[in-house]
């Protein structure tokens, strides 16, 4: 599906469908594209400059930074009805794209381009309004991130992290490798941890997978002092 459709408008854009605002929906309409991006594909690398401003009305892109060390961390995953707080600020403030972005699942996803949308946040409130609560919210999001990273140790993360994806099912596939781009260590440092929750009979362990055996005491890890 290449086109916008109403169920678009009223899952992502739904302020314009206020009668007050017919001519910006009009604009919108007018200016807008839709896009299929497959998984895998990189939509912006570090140093781009952001033509356009994405809106996912469907899939997953994972936005993350690389360090000189080569490790990586996620700052946050943009899905349905979420942009991108980074290419929207770079986008006002004119400046290069300063992490990666990559799809993880199919993305269709609704393209603004960068002048358009500098135009729009100038001359209507409605979208500077949604630009703002974007990228309040994402912040948000980013600011907790490095709070984990700084403040909590790995072995509670990484025991946070299991027992999140284990709501679904206990056995999880996942590499150490992909732990550690998640939570920003090194998989040296996944791997001990994972190794002594094993001993301690919280997961078993094999290539590429982590059964979860005793999901009250990986929750118990998480509030331990």
């Amino acid at each position: 599906m290449s086109e916008l459709t109403t169920t678009d408008i009223e899952r992502s854009f739904s302020f314009l469908l206020e009668p007050a605002n017919q001519e910006i929906k009009e604009q919108f309409l007018q200016h807008v594209s839709v896009k299929q991006i497959p998984a895998g594909q990189f939509i912006c690398w570090e140093g781009d400059v952001c033509a356009q401003l994405a809106i996912v009305l469907s899939g997953t892109v994972r936005v993350y930074k690389i360090g000189e060390s080569g490790r990586e961390i996620t700052l946050y995953r943009i899905e349905e009805s979420d942009s991108c707080i980074l290419t929207a600020s770079c986008i006002l403030s004119q400046i290069r794209f300063p992490a990666l972005a990559v799809v993880e699942k199919d993305v269709r996803a609704a393209l603004i381009p960068a002048l358009i949308l500098r135009e729009w946040t100038k001359k209507y409130d409605v979208w500077r309004v949604y630009v703002f609560e974007l990228m309040s919210k994402r912040l948000a999001d980013v600011i907790a991130t490095v709070e984990e990273i700084a403040f909590r140790r790995v072995d509670v993360r990484i025991a946070e992290f299991l027992a999140g994806l284990a709501q679904e099912e206990e056995s999880i596939a996942i590499t150490h490798q992909e732990i550690a781009y998640e939570l920003g260590t090194a998989r040296e440092v996944v791997s001990r941890i994972l190794k002594d929750f094993e001993r301690a009979n919280l997961i078993s362990l094999s290539r590429g997978s982590i059964v979860i055996q005793n999901k009250q005491a990986l929750l118990e890890r998480i509030n331990s002092p």
